[in-house]
């Protein structure tokens, strides 16, 4: 089966609908007249077949007196204008008298059964239409008048039928070349976005359907691709940059293990300065170890999908577990840390993955803030949600960083404190499993004024 191009199917369409709507109307009208002919000859044979019986007479002894003298004063004589044909038999289907105009012609007498019916037949090759009457007197049939008239009339009808048939498919081919016109030009801008999409590559994202001038479906169409463009340009340059900073994040400790090693072994050394290096080039290791987990644990939930183990997660108890890993840096940095649990809140989550936020949340908040800091952790309740706020007073966020904090490997500007280690990518953690937990996050910031990060957990 052979397929039609876009244009040439809604051409198809269009003239498949038309055809159907043009083929009734053709039939409608070629009916309409075909019955008001029919119906006007019809008419016309009755009115004669009434002015002719009125012209027979009957007397006592039931012999015919026909008017003649009025039959010629009807221009029966002439067979060119409009013929009409009157013909009279007896009883015994003899022949009594006929109109001139038949001349040596003679309308045919049917059997009873066509009595009161009108019959199509010929007349010398002439189409005529007739009908016989019974001429009855005292209940006794005592003769037949025949009225024919000539049906020229329906030659209208036959060069009607014929001018109907041969326009039709005209008319069809007609349109059908004229909705194809239509149609090409109105379908040009989905080949224009075909032929912009057929130049788009991962290399050059930055091409652009031109939106139509009316703003119907197909600018609709033009502007989503648009948009999905734009999403697909900046998830392709964020996966640059992700692999630019990861590549970079993972050669500086193997560069710096490198080089404490090369420097290592030039010449002997004494064995402090040795435990030393060899404890350095650990912490290195331990903090690529760490930057590794947390690339494998981002790359995993970046294609997790949502099948989560929902559980009954005890929050109140979950933050004081977190807490207590990082008991240690609190009491080195000497911080206060309040609590502020109303009640015992429970929420239907993945424990997990809220495990991972509370965490990189808290120990976000210890890391940046300022010896003899103060964090405040509030639970509470706001309709049917339930918003943990972690508040501290540490080193804030400038304003111009608020909007980057979440990319991947992205550390604020103040945050760059060769004392304050990190790899940027704890947030982005965070903002995934959000989004994968359909969490609500929120952050305010001032610089040397503190930071308040708002879960919102459904």
């Amino acid at each position: 089966m052979f397929s039609l191009s876009y244009k040439n199917r809604i051409a198809f369409n269009y003239i498949l609908s038309t055809a159907l709507l043009i083929a009734f109307a053709f039939i409608v009208i070629y009916r309409v007249i075909h019955f008001s002919v029919d119906e006007h000859i019809n008419e016309g044979i009755d009115e004669e077949l009434q002015k002719h019986l009125d012209d027979v007479a009957i007397d006592s002894n039931d012999t015919y007196l026909i008017q003649v003298d009025q039959w010629r004063a009807r221009e029966h004589n002439t067979i060119s204008v409009n013929p009409v044909f009157v013909q009279f038999y007896d009883d015994h289907k003899r022949l009594i008298d006929k109109s001139p105009n038949l001349k040596q012609s003679n309308l045919l007498l049917l059997d009873a059964s066509k009595d009161d019916e009108y019959v199509d037949a010929f007349l010398n090759g002439i189409p005529i239409r007739q009908i016989q009457t019974p001429i009855i007197t005292n209940k006794k049939t005592i003769g037949y008048l025949v009225v024919a008239m000539s049906v020229d009339d329906f030659e209208i009808i036959y060069i009607l039928k014929n001018i109907l048939l041969i326009t039709f498919p005209i008319i069809l081919i007609l349109l059908f070349l004229i909705a194809r016109f239509f149609a090409g030009r109105s379908i040009q801008p989905v080949v224009n976005i075909t032929e912009t999409s057929s130049k788009i590559t991962k290399d050059n994202l930055n091409t652009r359907i031109d939106l139509p001038a009316n703003k119907d479906e197909l600018y609709v169409l033009s502007k989503t691709i648009n948009d999905l463009l734009d999403r697909m340009e900046e998830a392709v340059e964020r996966e640059k940059q992700f692999t630019s900073d990861a590549s970079h994040e993972l050669r500086t400790p193997l560069a710096v293990i490198k080089g404490t090693l090369e420097v290592l072994i030039r010449k002997p050394r004494e064995k402090q300065e040795y435990e030393e290096k060899i404890a350095f080039c650990v912490s290195e290791v331990n903090r690529l170890n760490n930057l590794v987990d947390e690339l494998l644990l981002l790359a995993r939930f970046e294609n997790q999908k949502q099948n989560n183990k929902v559980e009954n997660v005890f929050l109140n108890a979950l933050i004081l577990d977190s807490l207590s890993r990082y008991s240690d840096k609190i009491s080195k940095q000497k911080l206060d840390i309040s609590t502020q649990f109303e009640d015992e809140y429970y929420v239907q989550t993945d424990y997990y993955l809220i495990s991972i936020i509370i965490g990189n949340l808290l120990s976000n908040s210890i890391k940046y803030s300022k010896p003899n800091g103060k964090i405040q952790i509030e639970l509470n309740k706001e309709n049917s949600q339930t918003i943990v706020t972690i508040n501290d007073n540490g080193l804030g966020i400038p304003s111009e960083d608020l909007s980057k904090i979440f990319n991947s490997f992205y550390r604020a500007s103040n945050s760059k404190d060769p004392n304050i280690k990190g790899t940027g990518l704890g947030l982005s953690i965070v903002k995934r499993l959000c989004d994968i937990l359909h969490i609500t996050i929120e952050i305010s910031s001032e610089e040397n004024v503190g930071t308040t990060l708002k879960l919102r957990i459904p």
